[in-house]
């Protein structure tokens, strides 16, 4: 078993952009963040896909989901400073770690929130979820 993994991707048949707004639920966002490395082996990116299509099946079945997408590793900027002034090249290149991808959930807590984040098969993998609470905006 590979202790990186570059990019995780499920699909799911289920649609991956789009975002509830309009959940009674408190919301948190699962931020799948993935080691430097390589890529693994084909066989095994395939039993990890298939774990990850489970889980989010899973999830998907107990309404859960609010919203989720992978991100793209390969573009992207960071900004800093006034205006942006300043630039990097890639959303990752100064991290050990990148941001993968991002699971929008509905959970009752963060106690909640917190148990789903710890059944996501990618931690076998050198994985990381950090899991924030979304704070909600009063309705205009």
């Amino acid at each position: 078993m590979s202790s990186s993994l570059t990019v995780f991707r499920h699909d799911c048949s289920q649609p991956k952009t789009t975002v509830s707004t309009a959940s009674q639920s408190p919301q948190f966002l699962l931020l799948l963040r993935q080691p430097p490395g390589g890529k693994p082996e084909p066989a095994e990116l395939q039993a990890i896909m298939t774990k990850f299509k489970v889980w989010m099946e899973g999830l998907y079945a107990r309404g859960a989901v609010a919203g989720t997408n992978g991100l793209d590793p390969t573009a992207g900027v960071v900004l800093r400073g006034p205006g942006g002034a300043e630039l990097t090249d890639g959303p990752f290149a100064e991290a050990k770690e990148f941001v993968g991808g991002y699971i929008l959930i509905n959970a009752p807590d963060l106690v909640a929130a917190d148990e789903i984040a710890r059944a996501c098969p990618g931690l076998h993998y050198g994985l990381s979820v950090e899991v924030r609470p979304v704070e909600s905006r009063p309705a205009n």
